[in-house]
């Protein structure tokens, strides 16, 4: 095949990001906005050595899973990747391809539980971070891009959120704010950071600047401060010269310097910098399942990467002890704050990177009955596991994954060092995206 020939194409699968992919001559072909079903008249717009990648230009027969987008910027924005396909068939595919990893990557052959999948797939977001384009609108990065999609109502957010973004777009067009340049390492604004707490309704804003401080403070406070659930207004200051989106820095401007939201029962202080799952109501069937996993009842738990305390407080009731490891001081002083106001006395929270914090625990002769892993996307650190199954050598490991692959990976060391993968499930937490959360179950051998 060469670039721009265009050929019919049977879709029989789909990748990890959500595109449709189908055969030709030998060669798999990804086509965006495609669905397993599809015959479609394609055209070839990148060659490789062993795969190609085509944009779909006519259906000639659509998928049965197919159904009309919602959102008029679907194709463009690269935040969703199923809001074609019916929702039914979206849990499907995120549920297979959940066993597809664990299969040929952990080389463990085991069927997943059934996907805890959403109760609601529109305005489940509790957190944005919207990107200013230089004409000051917010959007979103198109896929595999730094180019940004100018978004009035996206769809997975709130419609506060919207409207705050409308707001705040409107302060920095009549002032003229300059805009952040990657390129040059120029302009101010950089992102507009969101943050809802969903069961109290508290609202929080932050501008990332590429500064110390903004110009016309008053005039844009005066305006977010007719959002009457607004409890914080902040800077995070982000001078390096790097895609990552928040700097260490935070100041407030107005209000508070966090929000409180409730999760299982327990009061959760979040503030700028603290790890929090961005869908509420299916994080607590995702804690849910962690929990009857690990059966904490009088147990103790190390959790790490425990972020603002969130997973080990909500077992903290049951359990005989929870410690809890972060790398972020924000975040512990989060779950410390948590753990007090909530009247949770049986718990620990260290400042520290999880590999260093294990090795160190493992030192001083701690038990741990049950240690739940909660990594990044990256999954954890070889020298980790191998301190978590040969020091702490609890009965169960419960692991909270944002990623199969990483957590396939993960699954076979624990399984060569004596931890069997005996049960695992997806959760959707982010319905339309191609992510998927799953909680997996490591028993002792």
């Amino acid at each position: 095949m060469n670039k721009n020939d265009e050929i019919i194409l049977e879709i029989t699968s789909t990748s990890t990001e959500g595109f449709g992919v189908g055969k030709h001559g030998g060669i798999a072909v990804f086509v965006p906005n495609t669905a397993e079903g599809d015959v479609a008249l394609i055209k070839i717009l990148k060659v490789k050595k062993t795969y190609c990648y085509g944009k779909l230009l006519e259906l000639k027969t659509p998928s049965p899973s197919r159904t009309e987008p919602d959102c008029a910027t679907f194709l463009q924005c690269g935040g969703c990747a199923y809001r074609h396909i019916t929702y039914t068939k979206e849990c499907q595919i995120k549920s297979q391809k959940v066993y597809d990893c664990i299969k040929r990557i952990g080389g463990i052959d085991l069927p997943p539980e059934p996907i805890i999948s959403a109760n609601n797939i529109l305005g489940y977001r509790n957190k944005a971070q919207l990107p200013f384009a230089q004409n000051h609108n917010t959007g979103f990065y198109a896929l595999h891009s730094h180019r940004i999609v100018e978004t009035e109502n996206c769809l997975l957010s709130p419609q506060v959120f919207n409207e705050i973004a409308a707001t705040t777009s409107r302060w920095a067009k009549k002032y003229n704010i300059s805009v952040y340049n990657e390129a040059a390492n120029t302009g101010l604004l950089r992102h507009l950071y969101l943050r809802i707490a969903k069961a109290t309704n508290e609202i929080m804003v932050v501008l990332v600047i590429n500064g110390s401080d903004i110009p016309f403070k008053e005039e844009l406070l005066c305006e977010l401060k007719k959002f009457t659930a607004l409890k914080s207004i902040g800077l995070n200051i982000n001078k390096m010269q790097t895609n990552v989106i928040l700097g260490n820095t935070c100041k407030t401007l107005y209000g508070q310097d966090y929000i409180t939201d409730i999760l299982c029962g327990v009061k959760i202080r979040i503030s700028a910098l603290s790890f929090y799952q961005v869908n509420r109501d299916m994080t607590e069937l995702l804690y849910k399942k962690a929990a009857e996993y690990a059966e904490p009842k009088n147990k103790n738990i190390l959790d790490l990467y425990c972020g603002a305390g969130t997973i080990g407080l909500s077992m903290a009731d049951a359990a005989k002890s929870v410690t809890g490891v972060e790398i972020i001081p924000e975040a512990i002083n989060d779950a410390k704050i948590n753990a007090q106001e909530n009247g949770l006395t049986n718990t620990t929270f260290i400042c520290a990177d999880a590999t260093v914090a294990a090795n160190d625990l493992n030192n001083q002769n701690y038990k741990a009955d049950v240690v739940i892993l909660d990594p990044p996307r990256k999954g954890c650190e070889e020298q980790l596991i191998k301190t978590v199954a040969t020091g702490f050598a609890p009965k169960k490991v419960v692991y909270i994954s944002c990623d199969p692959a990483t957590l396939a990976r993960d699954a076979k060391l624990f399984d060569s060092l004596g931890y069997k993968l005996v049960k695992y499930t997806p959760v959707d937490l982010f319905p339309r995206t191609h992510h998927i959360e799953t909680v997996a179950l490591f028993k002792k051998v």
